[in-house]
């Protein structure tokens, strides 16, 4: 029998525990936590200047329509109804007919004259010189579930850290009362095609998981509301309590335990932290109108709450927030997991959704901007793929993976700019392609963050958000 003690086992077995209980005191200072939270990834991270401390991920989960929304094509129009001069790629449903114009009018905004359409006039009034939007986004799947997956992870497949999950892992947390990691849902809003595994931590400590808080619940986290009148459950977690106490001490030098027992101690954190994040009611009028928080449209009152959140939780030093679009009336052929998914009644369904998001957005960039917080943090709006140019069916578009448009914002990021080229058709890039890889590794650079050195060793191999690729997209950068 192996007698020898750890160094926790033997302060907690010798002089009466006392030591023990002069560890657990350290252990609580906030000096001992921050260096517990720290990242555990090999080299020196934080080698580059960061211009960003933070990221909002917009994700429009069903995949926007670019040809509606941030890339005109007139030629659409002259061609209008006619078979597709070019060779058409295999598309979701192969129900392909003619050329289909945009049914949305496309003007120039903003100092830089930036062409965006009628689905989102705020976000053209208010914004339009601090966008930076890159018309020439690529993806290497056609497919909802894939798509979600390969934009999130740089993986096609479950079983990689989500975006979030490695921001956190390199940076460490900002904030001990908080997740540095955090997924808003409100109105009902469910993950994309693929759940809530769009989010996992994966192989990285499960600390860098994300959390979600639904923003209108009245519990926004499960079981965040602490039982005191059950007195049988104070009995439960204080039993639970003394056993994970003697297993940490047997298992001190293991990572995943130690994760874990994080993970317990911000949850209970979370307990204060929680509501008093969720709660708006320290929010001037003039806010709630900036957002439309009070808006009699549900969702996009809903929508608005998840925006107006982000900025609450960016003052907060949350590293990484992603919010949620919701269903409306049951438009899109994905349903709940994927509202921009117009593949009939296009016109409908896309107008029905940027209501949805467009005030919001705005409102946050905005409310960002005027509070000084823009300039370090980034914002990303994408979907997983665009659609296509030709018709699905009479009124709808089926997916295109070969050219669409994303934007960012914020966080050292030139405004008022255009990068990339699809053809005349808005079907292929042709012009400084874009891959999801690129994305990260310069969402990362902006983060201070080397995308080649912020690796996993998992399963005998080092492992990255951007697997072997990626290239930062410096002329997009301040």
């Amino acid at each position: 029998m192996n007698h020898l003690l750890s160094r926790r086992a033997m302060l907690r077995q010798t002089s009466t525990g006392f030591g023990m209980l002069a560890l657990a005191g350290l252990m609580a200072a906030p000096s001992a936590r921050a260096a517990r939270m720290a990242p555990s990834s090999p080299p020196g991270l934080a080698h580059l200047r960061p211009r960003a401390k933070r990221v909002i991920f917009l994700y429009m989960s069903g995949g926007v329509s670019h040809l509606d929304s941030f890339d005109p094509k007139p030629r659409l129009k002259q061609l209008a109804g006619q078979p597709m001069p070019v060779k058409v790629e295999r598309t979701m449903f192969n129900n392909n007919g003619r050329i289909f114009p945009s049914p949305f009018e496309f003007q120039q905004h903003g100092q830089s004259g930036i062409a965006i359409s009628s689905m989102f006039p705020y976000l053209a009034r208010w914004c339009a010189d601090d966008l930076a939007v890159i018309r020439s986004m690529t993806s290497k799947v056609n497919e909802h579930a894939q798509a979600n997956y390969f934009f999130h992870t740089g993986f096609p497949v479950m079983g990689h850290p989500s975006a979030g999950a490695w921001a956190h892992y390199g940076l460490g947390s900002a904030n001990d009362n908080l997740p540095g990691f955090v997924v808003l849902q409100a109105g009902g809003a469910v993950a994309p095609h693929g759940g809530i595994g769009l989010f996992s931590n994966a192989y990285l400590p499960a600390r860098h998981q994300a959390s979600i808080i639904t923003a209108d619940a009245p519990e926004p986290v499960a079981n965040i509301q602490p039982r005191e009148s059950d007195p049988s459950q104070r009995r439960r977690l204080a039993f639970v309590q003394d056993l994970d106490a003697d297993f940490l001490v047997k298992t001190a030098t293991d990572a995943q335990v130690e994760a874990a027992v994080q993970n317990a101690e911000t949850a209970y954190r979370m307990q204060s932290a929680v509501p008093e994040l969720v709660d708006l009611s320290g929010e001037s009028p003039a806010t709630r109108r900036l957002y439309g928080i009070d808006d009699p449209h549900p969702q996009k009152a809903a929508y608005a709450r998840q925006c107006l959140l982000a900025r609450r939780l960016v003052e907060r030093g949350v590293r990484f927030i992603e919010l949620s679009c919701l269903t409306e009336g049951g438009i899109g052929a994905g349903g709940a997991a994927n509202p921009w998914d117009q593949h009939g009644d296009l016109e409908k369904g896309h107008a029905i959704m940027a209501r949805q998001v467009d005030q919001p957005i705005a409102a946050l960039l905005v409310d960002l901007k005027q509070r000084g917080l823009l300039d370090d943090t980034l914002v990303v709006w994408a979907g997983e793929f665009g659609r296509t140019p030709f018709s699905q069916g009479s009124n709808g578009r089926d997916h295109n993976p070969y050219g669409f448009s994303i934007w960012l914002a914020g966080g050292g990021v030139r405004g008022g700019m255009v990068h990339g080229t699809t053809d005349d058709l808005g079907y292929h890039v042709v012009d400084a392609p874009v891959t999801v890889y690129d994305l990260w590794a310069t969402v990362l650079h902006q983060l201070g963050l080397d995308h080649e050195k912020l690796t996993f060793l998992s399963g005998g191999r080092n492992f990255r958000l951007t697997d072997v690729h990626g290239t930062v997209l410096f002329n997009l950068l301040g």
